[in-house]
């Protein structure tokens, strides 16, 4: 690609780190999707992203399988979940703070037992390149992707499909737009909210997984970023609809790979700035969300926001 003009190489560049970087974004985003749809707030998947990254990390580096990794980050998520659903359904407690301090307990387990994995190397998920049919090496490098990201696209779909036309989408939906409805139908609302919140956590956690096998690729204690926060934003972008996670994590995705591919064609200047695009990007949607009639419309109505 040494002829390729500077924009073609950026722009490669850019679709090349969006399908990477989106990963994280979506399954997060895609879990707190489910969350909020039962009328629950959780704070804390910021702290159960970073404790999936660390598990996830450790397993595969004990174990020799990193898809054995990824499994035991979903399962720590969907503890964390558990933890947050139970102890949100006590009378007088607010979701919201039991999120953020799960998002300070999530973290701090994951620094406390990380530190002897900083060092080791443990076996990455396998790859494949939605490029190889070009012939071109560079193409192929900057398109490799992760069958994780094909697993939240599936997972984004599936979980849309079952809200529309599955009897526990539509038990969800109503547990989240109107407690008082689902309890006259005879739901459990507090079991449906434990249930969804468990199950957003194991996303979560999963998301945690690309991170430390796949994209970056290690274990360290600043691995996150804040990604799991700026996936609540991401959710409201997406106004509560899972196929519109997935495209708005692959535009947060985009967004933070503006700054490399900046770097990879000598743009040095404002580096800084465009690695902060995603974080400008996510006071925007706030921004923009907070005068939006449309994103009042679809908000289910049991969530503490709202109130």
């Amino acid at each position: 690609m040494s002829g390729d003009s500077p924009f073609i190489i950026v722009l490669l560049a850019i679709v090349g780190g969006a399908l990477r970087v989106s990963t994280p974004f979506m399954f997060v985003a895609l879990g707190e999707c489910l969350t909020e749809k039962s009328g629950r707030v959780n704070l804390g998947l910021e702290g159960t992203l970073v404790l999936g990254a660390m598990c996830a990390y450790a397993i595969s580096f004990h174990s020799g399988s990193p898809w054995l990794g990824v499994l035991a980050a979903g399962c720590a998520g969907s503890l964390l979940g558990a933890i947050h659903g139970y102890v949100c359904k006590l009378p007088r407690v607010n979701d919201i703070a039991i999120g953020i301090a799960m998002m300070l307990f999530g973290t701090g387990l994951a620094f406390f037992f990380g530190k002897a994995y900083i060092q080791p190397s443990a076996p990455r998920l396998e790859s494949f390149s939605l490029g190889a049919w070009t012939g071109n090496q560079q193409i192929e490098t900057a398109l490799q992707i992760n069958p994780l990201l094909l697993v939240g696209v599936v997972v984004a779909i599936a979980m849309s499909w079952a809200f529309a036309n599955t009897k526990w989408g539509l038990i969800v939906r109503m547990t989240g737009d109107s407690a008082p409805a689902a309890r006259a139908m005879g739901v459990s609302v507090d079991m449906v909210r434990f249930l969804s919140t468990t199950a957003g956590g194991f996303l979560a956690g999963v998301g945690g997984a690309f991170l430390s096998l796949f994209y970056p690729g290690s274990w360290n204690q600043g691995l996150s970023s804040g990604q799991g926060l700026m996936a609540v934003a991401l959710v409201i972008f997406a106004r509560w609809d899972p196929i519109r996670c997935a495209f708005a994590a692959l535009l947060f995705g985009a967004t933070g790979a503006i700054g490399p591919a900046l770097q990879s064609v000598g743009i040095t200047q404002g580096y800084y700035f465009f690695n902060a695009a995603p974080y400008i990007l996510t006071l925007l949607v706030m921004i923009a969300s907070a005068g939006s009639k449309q994103a009042a419309r679809n908000v289910p109505g049991e969530l503490s926001i709202t109130k």
